[in-house]
Order: C-alpha cells, then structure tokens, then sequence
C-alpha cells in the first residue's frame, strides 16, 4: 500500500514542478532539450500552457488515485 502513496507523491511533485515551470517561465525548465524541441515547434507561450495543463493533469490524478486508494481501504 506505501508504494501507492510513493507514486502519488512523484505525480503531486512532477505536477507542481511543471506548473510552477509554465507560470514562473524558468529558463532553466524551458532550456532543456525536449523542451526546446516543443518550443520549436508551437511557441514558448504555448509550451508554457502545455506544462501548465501537464502540471494540473498529474496533480488531479495523484488525487483522484489518492481518493480511489481512501475507497478501497
């Protein structure tokens, strides 16, 4: 059961580290090789809304899973 908590915990900080990336504009987040290829290709704008939504996306599913593993027990 811990192992759950561990994955939902990752999803909560990969979330919150992109969210934070797309609303403080990080240089150093945006300068990495993958995303640079994105930023090619639509846009810094539009790479920082892709993160952002990456970042709401993981945080909502660490807590939807964090609700269903509540349910379960």
């Amino acid at each position: 059961m811990t192992t759950h908590y561990v994955i939902q915990a990752i999803f909560v900080l990969l979330g919150l580290v992109s969210l934070v990336a797309a609303l403080a504009n990080w240089d150093w987040f945006f300068t990495t090789s993958s995303a640079r290829a994105l930023i090619q290709g639509v846009g810094r704008t539009r790479a920082r809304l892709f993160y952002g939504a990456l970042g709401l996306i993981l945080i909502a599913t660490a807590i939807y899973f964090f609700l269903q593993t509540l349910k379960s027990l």
